[in-house]
């Protein structure tokens, strides 16, 4: 197995969720603010994705409980056909409970992905499935990390195609031709009540609410991802983003797909990370930039 894995009180509210399409048109190195890039192949011999992941702790905190991973299956085993999986998961808990969930998280979303046969949405949703269990039984045999979960954002790449399983504020974006989209969608409180008409985006962005999430892995036997059913059709020079609400909630989306559009993807990061800890870097911020390259590029 090809692997990158890094890490550079509750938050938890009701439940909601939904399955959902594309919009139209504990294992590995622990490498805190180290960027990792990884250039694969597809099975399209005029494409591959180039990669970079990048996990800080940004300037106010003193602990990273955020992880980002990129893996591969290695050539010949059994799990190729699955493709890339690059994933980014925010723990939360406090007393170091956070990082125990993300990296659990991480760890088993990667094992049974590669593990198991299937549609990658079945796949990813037994994925989640599995983590959410580790986590909880984690915590019940480990009273000091009771309450803690995390949210994961996971998109598997194969040959021309992106499958998205989220849970959480983390998010996922596609840049393609100068355009962001956030492929993701925020199970919050707050975009909960601005989806309901409840509030505005201005009223929400500085809601005193704003950072409660209403699903994560952790928060119960019974949870709501989001796992897309159908999948995106990638092309060449797409761009996909995947971060922490660090990233997220501290660098406006323009600014997020500008950097992304323009910087390789390690350089992209990189610069995207600074951005956020300029803006004050009130919380760990975590980024995974892929981009979708045609063969005989340079790689980045």
């Amino acid at each position: 197995m090809n692997e990158l894995m890094s890490r550079a009180g509750s938050r938890f509210a009701r439940k909601t969720g939904a399955e959902h399409a594309p919009p139209a048109g504990l294992a590995g190195p622990m490498l805190p603010e180290t960027t990792m890039a990884m250039s694969v192949p597809t099975a399209s011999p005029q494409l591959r994705f180039d990669a970079a992941m990048l996990s800080n702790v940004g300037v106010v905190r003193a602990l990273n409980e955020d992880v980002v991973l990129y893996a591969t299956a290695p050539e010949g085993d059994a799990g190729e056909k699955r493709g890339t999986l690059a994933l980014v998961a925010d723990g939360m808990g406090g007393h170091a409970a956070g990082e125990v969930a993300s990296a659990l998280a991480a760890e088993v979303v990667r094992r049974v992905f590669y593990e198991l046969d299937g549609p990658p949405s079945t796949v990813l949703t037994s994925a989640f499935a599995a983590a959410n269990r580790a986590i909880l039984d984690w915590a019940r045999n480990h009273p000091e990390c009771s309450g803690m979960g995390t949210t994961c954002t996971a998109m598997a790449l194969t040959e021309r195609e992106a499958w998205l399983a989220h849970i959480g504020d983390s998010r996922a974006y596609l840049l393609r031709s100068g355009s962001l989209t956030q492929l993701s969608e925020d199970q919050t409180l707050v975009a909960t009540l601005v989806r309901e008409g409840r509030l505005s985006k201005e009223e929400a962005e500085h809601s005193p609410v704003s950072n409660v999430i209403t699903q994560a892995l952790g928060m119960g036997p019974e949870i709501e991802p989001i796992i897309w059913q159908k999948p995106l059709t990638l092309l060449a020079d797409d761009v996909i983003v995947l971060c922490s609400d660090g990233l997220s909630g501290a660098v406006p989306d323009a600014e997020i797909g500008d950097i992304a559009g323009r910087l390789p993807p390690g350089e992209a990061c990189e610069a995207l990370i600074a951005a956020a800890n300029a803006a004050g870097g009130h919380d760990n911020i975590s980024v995974g930039v892929v981009r979708v390259a045609v063969e005989n590029e340079q790689t980045a």
